[in-house]
């Protein structure tokens, strides 16, 4: 498997050299590093080329590195049914610079573009709508962002008592939470049959 991820790698890198500015196989897993300004070009041959034909998107997805320049990493994941492989793309930006949109390549590109802007705010230059898709209306900041307050927040929801839409503070239950300490997570202080095989 390796050896055909390694072929597919060295094939793409000598097409199209001058987007691919690394390229690595971990798990068994190709991931090429891609200068954001070149994402377009290097999706529409990986769609378009009849040896790849990467014409299925299955996910775009943020990271959040807060110590880092560029904080953000933007990561693609394609589909190849005809090569039976998978590819990851993956550029870095930041706050204020926007990434090119693939939604005129990937129509699926539309709402995976629009969760990255709400959860983690990249800003993708050329989409049809960026507006957020799953945060309320008025929401301010970015959830999946790790400098993101966990207090201070109101959130909305329909109370069928009041029968109306109520605003009240966000209350984080798992605070307050009685902790079993003899549960998997915390560990035990006893033993359970079979336990003894382990050692």
């Amino acid at each position: 498997m390796d050896e055909a991820l390694t072929d597919l790698a060295e094939y793409i890198a000598s097409e199209r050299g001058d987007a691919v500015a690394e390229w690595r196989i971990a798990n068994s897993e190709l991931t090429l590093t891609v200068a954001p300004g070149e994402i377009v070009g290097l999706v529409k041959f990986l769609y378009e080329d009849p040896r790849l034909g990467f014409v299925n998107l299955v996910d775009i997805c943020g990271v959040d590195w807060p110590a880092r320049e560029k904080r953000f990493d933007v990561v693609y994941h394609l589909m190849s049914p005809t090569q039976n492989a998978r590819i990851r793309l993956k550029l870095m930006t930041d706050e204020a610079t926007p990434v090119p949109s693939i939604a005129s390549i990937y129509p699926a590109a539309d709402w995976f573009e629009r969760e990255a802007y709400d959860f983690y705010g990249v800003l993708f230059i050329g989409h049809p709508d960026l507006r957020r898709i799953l945060t309320d209306y008025g929401f301010e900041g970015h959830p999946l962002r790790k400098d993101f307050p966990l207090t201070g927040f109101v959130e909305v929801r329909y109370d069928d008592e009041q029968k109306r839409v109520v605003y009240e503070p966000v209350r984080l239950a798992q605070q307050f939470r009685d902790f079993d300490f003899e549960s998997p997570w915390e560990g035990t202080e006893y033993s359970l049959p079979g336990d003894e095989k382990a050692s």
